[in-house]
């Protein structure tokens, strides 16, 4: 029975990364046909289109009165991106360039914006106030960020999405009609969101029933590892293309959002209690451990090599058994 769960589990997020995929779609071709305000909002919503699968679980498991759901899917995430995602990318590439700027800023932000949830949850839990700061942290990332990587990332999605075997390229028919066909796309595509992510929830909350494990783990292991799926082929495409700087810039910035954003909004719409700090100081580490492993590989010499992406995803695994221990 729990088998059948989780596959059903991981069809749905299949799903919902396809749903995201529609989204995209219909976002950066009404940007593209506006030139106006609707431009800015899309390049907002672009940047932040890889996280779009843990958005909108965290709304929804938040909604549902489980935000430790999300709360798990991010902190999970944000381990998968920087040693999953980076060490199979660098695997799969062989040598990622680093551009030297990643190091002296985002990187640090990154680092902050992860450990800040497990900052403000060491009184026990994450209150309304403390999803507010999260969203202001949000809020003055990318604010300062916004001309170089908002747009830079926003350019790119549209383009190509993030599962980019599935998009295809659009024809020039008349403007009114893009415009009602992209409108229909985008609600379609939020509806399903919308579905999966509910169904998401509630099938998460029947394998910890099943399994009787907590569901928080749930979110950390087994649904993070499919949300990440978006930043694995952003990564790959980025740096098939030549593009190292998008690559980091995309998943360190898929980090700072999960972190601030997506847990922000969780808090604020049900705040989080802890019922096992400890799991929590655990993870805490594990994302120490696994941050400054990617920083002394990407340092030195400033090269990710096919070795240290190997490193990488053995650090993943190692943290996936510890979990399950």
């Amino acid at each position: 029975m729990t088998i059948g769960l989780i596959l059903l589990l991981f069809i749905l997020v299949i799903v919902l990364i396809k749903s995201a995929d529609q989204v995209v779609i219909a976002l950066r071709s009404i940007g593209h046909e506006t030139h106006t305000k609707v431009f800015i909002l899309s390049a907002i919503l672009l940047a932040i289109a890889t996280s779009f699968p843990e958005l909108f679980v965290g709304i929804t498991s938040a909604l549902q009165g489980t935000p430790n759901l999300s709360l798990g899917n991010v902190l999970g995430a944000n381990i998968a991106n920087i040693s999953l995602v980076a060490g199979l990318s660098a695997l799969v590439v062989g040598k990622v360039y680093v551009d030297r700027i990643i190091l002296r800023h985002e990187l640090w932000i990154a680092l902050a914006a992860g450990l800040l949830p497990f900052i403000l949850i060491i009184d026990g839990n994450l209150s309304r106030i403390d999803g507010l700061i999260l969203l202001a942290c949000y809020g003055a990332y990318a604010a300062s960020f916004f001309k170089d990587r908002f747009l830079q990332i926003a350019h790119r999605h549209r383009r190509e999405g993030y599962i980019h075997r599935f998009l295809r390229n659009f024809n020039h028919p008349q403007a009114g009609a893009i415009k009602a066909r992209e409108m229909g796309r985008l609600f379609v595509g939020l509806a399903f969101l919308l579905f999966s992510s509910d169904l998401i929830v509630r099938v998460s909350l029947e394998i910890a029933h099943e399994a009787g494990i907590p569901i928080f783990l749930i979110g950390l292991i087994l649904l993070s590892l499919g949300t990440t799926l978006p930043e694995l082929a952003f990564s790959l495409r980025s740096l098939e293309d030549k593009e190292p700087t998008m690559f980091f810039g995309n998943l360190l910035g898929s980090i700072i959002a999960n972190s601030t954003l997506i847990v922000g909004l969780a808090a604020t719409i049900s705040p989080i209690q802890v019922a096992n700090p400890a799991g929590y100081i655990k993870v805490a580490i594990f994302f120490v451990i696994t941050f400054m492993s990617f920083w002394l590989f990407i340092r030195t010499k400033f090269i990710l090599q096919r070795w240290e992406g190997a490193a990488l995803v053995l650090v993943y695994l190692i943290f996936v058994v510890v979990e399950f221990l």
